[in-house]
Order: structure tokens, then C-alpha cells, then sequence
């Protein structure tokens, strides 16, 4: 009897050794399982953007892996799955802007589609998770829609600053890239010449396909006042306060960070309130604001930093009604 309690005691912990491995095994396996759900690098993510292109040229949703549950947008209204530009796309152009974050399972893509002749300027930001598309946010700017800068299509050519590397002694981390894209917003909101972030001296800005800062080819014989700054950097035209009528940089967010290329994606809203009639930039210079009644700036906008300071702004944005809600962000955020 006296050796019972031995040959039980061994029992006992040759059992609690198993059990524990077990566990470590089943939490092991989680963790992989957790891992293996984002593991979708830039080749990866890449490769899903293009998919989602091509599917959409064809207009064929089941080309797509997509997760159980989908949130879906285009214009800032919710909508169903293969329905708005889906039924309309007849093709897309060359130019092509894409930026990937596997840390956050984004990936975006800058272009032109075309709608049975009559092309738009695009944007699209998906969400990955497990290698399948759980979010699709998509602006498409289609001429004659509001007060927005509209330019030719056919120009848009890829940009080398936006594609290229940062060199990893000019990259900067993900925290300081973001507060560079929410200091540049903050700069432009009731825009009165003081600065909140830090630019590059050839920081340039391109909206909607239009030149509105640096232009490397200016119009000689354009004499207009957004063709006038936009031959000046954008760190000239902020400090001339030249964008006074910009109300509210609302609902920012920064859902892509991408640290190899030095990209950061913001979205949001620029509100106009259509109150301002004439505002003086810091010149001394009186001028008519162009905002004369109440609309909002729905933006999808990419920011290149490099070496801490922000070389280029590329938007896509559209009109949409006064302080609309964004169904990207919650009330109360």
C-alpha cells in the first residue's frame, strides 16, 4: 500500500506534463492561426488590389475572395456588393498609384476608369483579412460634380516620387508619418499662414488630376488664381493663407501606412460652410472666396513623406452635401 501513493503522485504529474503541453500546443496553434489571418504581405496585398481591378473592369464580383461579412462603399453611401461603378465600368486607364500596409491589411489604388467613354478620376482602399476582402471604401470623381478641380484623364502619367523607395535612412516611423498627414490637415483648416507640419521646398500637390501646388509644367498664359498657386510649393501657398475657406478637416483617419514607400492614406471631409465672402492672404492680397455656399470635400488622399517632411499630395475627392456623416466613422469618434 505504501507504494501506491508514489506510482499515483507519478501519475498525477506525468498527466499535468500533458496537459500543459496540450495547452501550449492548442495556444501555439491559435497563435499561428492569428498570425496565418494577416499574413498577407505587399506581394500579397498587391495582388489582391489587382484582382479587384481586373474583377471590376469585367464586372465580375465572384472573381473576389471575399469574407463572410463585407462592408462596402462608394461615395460615402453604403451599397450592396457589385452595384454603382460596378454596372457602369467599361475600362481603366494606365496611370496607377498603389500603396500596401501589411502591418494593418490595407492596400490602395490611384487611377482613372472609364464609363462607356466619359473617364473619372478613382480611388479604392481595401481591407484584408485572412486573404479575403472585408472592406471596400471608394471615391470615383466624375466630371461636372460640384465646385471640386477637374482635370483631363488622358495627362495622368505615374508620378516616380510616389512609386519609388524611401531609402531606409529617410524613413520615419509609423506614428511620425501619421502626425506629418494630421499636421498638414490641421494647416489646412481655417488656413491663416501658420504651419503645423513640415514640408519638403518641392513639395508638390495634385487634386482630381489638377496641378495645385509645383506644377512642372505650368500654363505660361494661365493667368487664373488656382493655376497661380499652383506654380508655388505648398508650403508658399500656406503660409499666404490661401485656403481660409476651408472650414473643418473632419473625420480624418489613416487607415494605410506604408513605411518602404513613405505613403500614409488618409480619408475625410473638407467643409465649407459658404460664409467667408472675401478673405486677405498674407500678402496683403484681397480675394473672392470661391466657396459661396454650403457643400463638403469627401477625400481619399495619399501623403509621400521622405526624410521626415512631406514631398507630394495626391487626392481624389468629390462633393457631397453639407457636413455629411461618414459611414467609416463612428458617432462620437
Amino acid at each position: 500500500m505504501r507504494r501506491t501513493a508514489p506510482v499515483v503522485a507519478a501519475l498525477l504529474i506525468a498527466f499535468l506534463v500533458l496537459w500543459v503541453q496540450s495547452g501550449k500546443a492548442h495556444s501555439s496553434g491559435r497563435e499561428q492561426n492569428s498570425i496565418n489571418a494577416n499574413d498577407c504581405d505587399r506581394k500579397c496585398l498587391y495582388g489582391i488590389v489587382d484582382a479587384y481591378m481586373d474583377a471590376l473592369v469585367a464586372k465580375d464580383t465572384s472573381r473576389l475572395p471575399w469574407a463572410k461579412t463585407v462592408k462596402f462603399t462608394e461615395n460615402n453611401v453604403v451599397l450592396q456588393v457589385g452595384d454603382g461603378l460596378w454596372g457602369t465600368i467599361s475600362g481603366k486607364g494606365p496611370d496607377d498609384l498603389r500603396a500596401a500596409d501589411p502591418t494593418n491589411g490595407q492596400v490602395a489604388y490611384f487611377g482613372v476608369v472609364d464609363e462607356r467613354g466619359n473617364k473619372a478620376f478613382f480611388a479604392v482602399r481595401l481591407k484584408i483579412e485572412d486573404r479575403k476582402i472585408s472592406e471596400v471604401e471608394t471615391i470615383v470623381d466624375r466630371k461636372g460634380y460640384g465646385p471640386g478641380p477637374f482635370g483631363d484623364p488622358d495627362k495622368m502619367a505615374p508620378l516616380p516620387i510616389l512609386v519609388e523607395d524611401v531609402p531606409p535612412e529617410q524613413r520615419r516611423p509609423r506614428e511620425r508619418m501619421v502626425a506629418l498627414a494630421d499636421g498638414y490637415f490641421s494647416t489646412l483648416q481655417l488656413n491663416d499662414g501658420q504651419i503645423f507640419t513640415q514640408f519638403d521646398s518641392a513639395c508638390s500637390r495634385r487634386e482630381n488630376g489638377v496641378w495645385t501646388a509645383n506644377d512642372p509644367n505650368p500654363d505660361p498664359n494661365s493667368n487664373t488664381s488656382l493655376s497661380s498657386y499652383g506654380k508655388i510649393s505648398c508650403e508658399a501657398g500656406f503660409k499666404l493663407g490661401n485656403y481660409r475657406w476651408d472650414d473643418r478637416l473632419r473625420d480624418r483617419r489613416y487607415p494605410l501606412i506604408d513605411e518602404a514607400k513613405g505613403l500614409v492614406l488618409a480619408g475625410g471631409f473638407i467643409d465649407h460652410a459658404g460664409r467667408l465672402e472675401t478673405y486677405t492672404t498674407t500678402d496683403g492680397v484681397t480675394h473672392q472666396s470661391p466657396m459661396r455656399s454650403p457643400h463638403s470635400f469627401c477625400l481619399l488622399e495619399m501623403f509621400k513623406i521622405k526624410d521626415g517632411k512631406i514631398r507630394h499630395a495626391e487626392a481624389v475627392f468629390i462633393t457631397v452635401p453639407y457636413y455629411m456623416p461618414s459611414p467609416w466613422v463612428r458617432s462620437g469618434d
